[in-house]
């Protein structure tokens, strides 16, 4: 008898969807789960504020302009979406790291950002 693993959230408990609309997650299941092929680690479940995407532009990293080959509809702020931890890390020590949805955020982030700096972030509910 086999058993499917269940992701967990930063909490420990089972990583719950960050946002179907539009739909988020390296694989685009709405969950941000990773897995081999997930090279950017979209761990984060981040809510895109101006400050947040107007850096990550700057960054070369443009998340405004939609992408309509790869099922992208470009970001606004109040939009939820599986971000790469690295690239919150990078927002979180120039400043301007959005908000995180902690239930939704898979537990692999805080290999890379601690929970504190996540909790000091954290807004409730998914979409």
């Amino acid at each position: 008898m086999s058993t499917v693993k269940t992701a967990k959230n930063v909490l420990g408990t089972p990583l719950e969807t960050c946002c179907m609309s539009p739909r988020t997650g390296f694989y685009r299941t709405g969950k941000c789960e990773t897995g081999a092929s997930d090279e950017g680690l979209h761990l984060v479940c981040a809510v895109m504020t101006e400050e947040f995407l107007e850096f990550s532009v700057l960054r070369g990293n443009d998340l405004v302009t939609p992408v309509p080959a790869y099922q992208f509809p470009g970001l606004k702020p109040g939009d939820h979406w599986c971000l790469c931890v690295q690239r919150w890390k990078e927002a979180l020590e120039a400043g301007v790291a959005c908000p995180v949805v902690l239930a939704a955020t898979h537990i692999s982030a805080v290999e890379f950002v601690s929970l504190e700096e996540l909790q000091e972030h954290a807004v409730d509910g998914a979409t």
